[in-house]
């Protein structure tokens, strides 16, 4: 089957599964994710499941990956801030939907790949920065939205204050792996939020900050 004919079957599924903003569902069909995956698993690019990377680090499922753009509800002129690079698969797909996305990666490996095959496919507002994650980008916030792409059992501090009051911050959470469920926080005061739950997920873990 080409790898055509499978974005197209992908975009279904995400539809039967629950994903119904049109412009998120746009975004995964535009963005080619044979492009993000080892050479390896071409073949199995738009598998609906994750897929692994170098260092120990995975590229999520087409689902988990609109889920959490979905959550994140986006506009047009929005500004966004992912930790987690990774691939740079879910930063290519962000950017389709919003006006500027700063993303971070502490694998300094997989940072450069991103950003490589970010500029190949012509994609200019999506930035990579080599760093940690947990400190955010302060110097380009502060964000209409921020998600993270690891697991936690806590939301770092700095990315709350680096988010927007009425924006949303999107991240799995839980003590550990087995545990961790997707939530959407809403910031609607500077120390206020409200949370809403998307279920059970797997993140590798978000690793511990660095100096």
């Amino acid at each position: 089957m080409k790898l055509d004919q499978q974005r197209d079957e992908m975009v279904s599924l995400l539809r039967e599964r629950g994903i119904t903003d049109q412009a998120v569902l746009q975004a995964m069909h535009d963005v080619p994710r044979e492009d993000f995956v080892l050479a390896s698993f071409r073949d199995d690019a738009y598998a609906d499941s994750a897929l692994p990377l170098t260092h120990k680090q995975t590229i999520s499922q087409p689902l988990i990956v609109a889920l959490m753009a979905q959550a994140l509800e986006l506009g047009p002129d929005d500004r966004v801030l992912e930790i987690g690079t990774g691939s740079g698969y879910a930063a290519a797909v962000l950017g389709q939907l919003v006006k500027e996305l700063y993303t971070i990666e502490r694998i300094g490996d997989l940072a450069i790949t991103a950003s490589e095959t970010i500029r190949r496919l012509g994609i200019h507002n999506v930035h990579v920065r080599f760093g940690d994650g947990l400190k955010g980008w302060p110097d380009e916030g502060p964000y209409d939205a921020i998600v993270v792409a690891a697991g936690s059992d806590r939301v770092p501090s700095a990315l709350f204050e680096q988010l927007l009051v009425g924006g949303r911050l999107v991240m799995p959470l839980g003590p550990v792996q087995d545990s961790q469920k997707l939530i959407r926080i809403r910031k609607i005061g500077e120390d206020r939020y409200v949370e809403d739950d998307f279920g059970g997920v797997r993140f590798v873990p978000l690793l511990p900050e660095t100096d």
